[in-house]
């Protein structure tokens, strides 16, 4: 099947929280479940006992013809994630009649926003696991239940949470029985733009980052086998993975395909940062020069206006205009790393942040074996950078401040610091 993605432009779409890179100033909405897939009610779609079996997709539209269709969609639109409509823990008849909406299997034309849009080529895995509103239900009620885990207490939530940025604002994630590992939780937006994940890049794909957790003992603690029975054993799930997945059903394989799938979904929108960027050419411009724009070129003209219209409707602080300059410039050099419209570079870095103990955490090296990899960590996207404190691949830092201090000083020196780090 063909990948579908294209781009928007020139408008802000409202999709998550946005400060700094952002155009709100509240988180937005993907929010917890409140209606999910609880236990208990006879009636309810975890119901050990149901024997309801949906038909795999018995609207209109006939099932073979739905893999040739698709559904245009502005990725971060609210209804992708608002869950499926009503009160009270879901029935089985409620996510059947969801299942049987043949719109909610169509794979989604994705529509990137302003900001984002100029990362069209660098979508990732969409081609391979298409995104359909069914697929993308089915992630988000995984995403915050916490039965994938050994004792019921931790979903991937409990880390990447919604109200804290998708990220959390320990230092360290924190796990079962309390358990907590060395490294902060990154974000877990805008993951569509980007390829191998954690701090270390250890999994190929957003996939396999989904289900790495289940099973990591100091995490949700869980084995994927065990994790796999759980969700088999509740009716509303079994129906939805046999509906979106056919006959493979509930396997670990297609649990991290549904949370994925999720996960893309959730991206920010357009900051004060980009529509500022939008108008910047014309900023230069004189009076005389705009008008002669006006009468040789009317729709570069037309473009200008509507670019300014949308700046002054989403302004940047003169604060932060004077901080955007010295972002992209040679002196402060902050887009040797943070580049493209996620921000980021996609690579690993030794900042030195961490590497004056004893036995350091070694990030990439542990996985790549090579030398120059000693110390290095992923870049993080700095969009709703201001969402997501603390800071850095150990949580060290804990204000931005401290971040932009730790790089005015040229890092903490050691052997295998990246060259990019200059004073």
């Amino acid at each position: 099947m063909r990948m579908l993605v294209r781009v928007l432009g020139g408008v802000c779409v409202g999709t998550l929280s946005f400060s700094f890179f952002g155009c709100a100033k509240e988180p937005a909405p993907v929010s917890p479940p409140a209606r999910s897939l609880a236990t208990g009610s006879q009636e309810s779609a975890t119901s050990s006992g149901s024997s309801e079996q949906p038909a795999a997709v018995k609207d209109d539209s006939a099932t073979a013809t739905i893999a040739n269709l698709s559904a245009e969609v502005i990725l971060g639109s609210p209804d992708l994630t608002a869950g499926i409509a009503g009160e009270g823990p879901l029935t089985t008849d409620q996510v059947q009649a969801w299942l049987e909406k043949s719109e909610n299997h169509l794979p989604l034309e994705i529509v990137l926003p302003l900001g984002l849009m100029a990362g069209t080529s660098q979508v990732q895995g969409i081609a391979d696991n298409l995104m359909t509103r069914a697929k993308i239900e089915l992630g988000r009620q995984l995403y915050f239940d916490k039965r994938l885990s050994a004792d019921n207490t931790i979903s991937c939530a409990s880390c990447h949470d919604p109200d804290e940025g998708f990220a959390r604002h320990t230092q360290f994630g924190v796990g079962i029985d309390g358990q907590m590992g060395g490294r902060n939780s990154p974000i877990s937006y805008n993951r569509i733009l980007s390829g191998p994940q954690f701090w270390d890049g250890r999994a190929a794909s957003l996939e396999a980052q989904a289900v790495g957790p289940i099973a990591n003992p100091i995490e949700m603690g869980n084995t994927h086998e065990k994790a796999v029975e759980t969700v088999a054993g509740i009716p509303g799930y079994e129906m939805q993975f046999r509906v979106i997945f056919g006959d493979e059903g509930v396997t670990i394989d297609n649990i991290g395909r549904a949370i994925a799938t999720f996960e893309r979904a959730i991206v920010t929108g357009p900051a004060p940062f980009d529509f500022y960027e939008a108008v910047r050419p014309f900023l230069t411009m004189k009076p005389d020069d705009l008008e002669a724009l006006k009468e040789d070129d009317p729709d570069a003209y037309a473009k200008y206006q509507s670019a300014k219209a949308a700046a002054e409707a989403h302004p940047m602080s003169a604060s932060a205009i004077r901080g955007r300059d010295l972002f992209f410039s040679e002196k402060v050099g902050c887009t040797a790393c943070h580049v493209g419209a996620n921000l980021a570079d996609e690579k690993y870095h030794n900042l030195g942040v961490g590497m004056a103990v004893e036995k350091p955490d070694l990030g990439r090296f542990e996985i790549s074996k090579k030398e120059e990899d000693k110390g290095a960590f992923k870049t993080p996207t700095i969009r709703n950078v201001a969402l997501s404190a603390p800071y850095m691949h150990d949580g060290s830092q804990k204000t931005l401040e401290e971040v932009v201090e730790h790089y005015a000083k040229g890092g903490t020196p050691n052997q295998w610091l990246s060259t990019k780090i200059k004073k």
